[in-house]
């Protein structure tokens, strides 16, 4: 049941000023938010294994989800409430196979192919992206525009949370296109005042 329309993705290296990964997450969870994805995509699998065990008591301290991105191994260890897979994991029908309904399943996608593939395959939601430009999404290409919603949520029922590059003045676009929420990282994690920031977007969904 996806019952949140802001998806918080982690990234320790963004944070400014006096922000540390744990602090300027629990500012966000203090705002409001109600599930984070845990993407630390360097880091070696203890280090991110702890991380993850001080990222659940942090979510459960706040009602909050948290997803763990790629690895279901810690997911699991951590009892985490879903994992989030790239086109490059392992393929949401193997997770779910193996997960059967202990987790939820995002899969991030670009196009409408992957979009659909990732619902046959047993996902809950999918991101969908980059929508407009953005400087961590370069290397997926281009931008797709807001008109790619439109055509993934005439293809796909489960929800679609735009990313890239999403601000304040886009969210009333992409949520007219059709998007059932936002999936951010520099937007909020840059900020000089977390909370703050992350109450405007939560108001503005």
């Amino acid at each position: 049941m996806i019952d949140f329309k802001l998806y918080l993705i982690t990234d320790r290296k963004l944070f400014a000023g006096e922000y540390s990964l744990f602090t300027g997450i629990e500012d966000a969870l203090k705002a409001g938010v109600k599930v984070i994805q845990l993407r630390e995509k360097d880091l070696g699998i203890r280090e991110l294994l702890g991380m993850a065990y001080k990222m659940r008591e942090l979510t459960k301290k706040h009602n909050a989800k948290l997803f763990i991105n790629d690895r279901i191994d810690i997911a699991l260890a951590v009892g985490a409430d879903g994992v989030h897979l790239g086109q490059q994991s392992i393929p949401a029908h193997a997770v779910r196979k193996m997960v059967k309904d202990k987790l939820m399943i995002g899969v991030s996608t670009h196009n409408v192919s992957e979009a659909v593939e990732a619902e046959k395959g047993g996902a809950d939601f999918i991101t969908l992206g980059p929508i407009y430009q953005t400087s961590s999404k370069l290397k997926y290409g281009k931008p797709i525009g807001v008109d790619a919603i439109r055509k993934v949520k005439s293809s796909v029922s489960i929800p679609v949370f735009a990313i890239g590059g999403i601000k304040e003045d886009k969210i009333k676009e992409v949520m007219d296109a059709g998007a059932g929420g936002v999936a951010l990282i520099s937007g909020i994690l840059r900020a000089k005042n977390i909370k703050e920031k992350t109450e405007e977007f939560l108001r503005l969904l």
